[in-house]
């Protein structure tokens, strides 16, 4: 990598899950501190990080003095406001860039994204009201899953559908977000790959973990084999 930010430099992080957790403990074995920009109290990382500034995302004093004082900034999760960033980058370097965090910030978006580069995805249909929701599940099937476009995660803003006569209940549930649906796709493993690119566009990938179920138990190991 050329470039590489100096010892002692500083990486500011929007988030302070365990995500920004575990980033603060890799920059610090690097030898670089990191700034968490967090709204909530007392979150995870900052008992790892060099500093943390608490308040809320729309709080322009706040993002201004925390830009000034980090090198970068980068994000620990994707539901980042596009008006905080543009806060920060009129002061320091944001990576990844908006557009890779406007991609993954929508799940309709990000799945059309990975469909024009060539790679597969699970069933799915954009949903955005009852007429639509039918139509996806004729195209789709089920069972399936109906998940809220935005701000979903870990199980949150989804509803499952064992079958048509779910529509309804699931559709409630989505309380008028935008939806999409996703078909169920069968599977023998899990793996979690890791790669990093830098602004030069060199990339590396780390050694992928493998989340393998059997007998309803899930078990994780290690690939040793590299990836160039």
């Amino acid at each position: 990598m050329t470039n590489p930010l100096p010892t002692g430099a500083t990486i500011g992080i929007l988030g302070g899950g365990q995500l920004g957790r575990m980033l603060s403990v890799a920059a610090a074995r690097l030898g670089l501190r990191t700034h968490i920009f967090e709204p909530g109290s007392n979150p995870p990382a900052a008992d790892v990080a060099h500093a943390v500034t608490t308040a809320p995302y729309d709080d322009v004093a706040a993002l201004t003095a925390f830009a000034n004082a980090v090198d970068l900034v980068t994000y620990e999760f994707e539901n980042i406001p596009t008006e905080a960033l543009d806060v920060i980058e009129a002061i320091t370097p944001i990576h990844p860039n908006r557009r890779a965090l406007g991609t993954s910030q929508d799940r309709l978006v990000e799945k059309e994204f990975l469909q024009s580069i060539g790679l597969t995805v699970a069933p799915f249909a954009d949903v955005t009201d009852a007429d639509s929701l039918d139509a996806a599940i004729a195209s789709v099937g089920t069972p399936a899953i109906l998940k809220t476009r935005r701000f979903g995660y870990d199980g949150k803003g989804q509803a499952r559908l064992k079958s048509s006569e779910d529509a309804a209940s699931a559709l409630a549930d989505m309380a008028g977000a935008p939806a999409v649906l996703e078909g169920f796709i069968d599977f023998s493993l899990e793996i979690s790959i890791i790669a990093a690119r830098n602004p030069q566009g060199e990339v590396a990938c780390y050694d992928p973990g493998e989340n393998v179920h059997r007998d309803g138990i899930l078990h994780t190991t290690t690939i040793p084999a590299k990836i160039p």
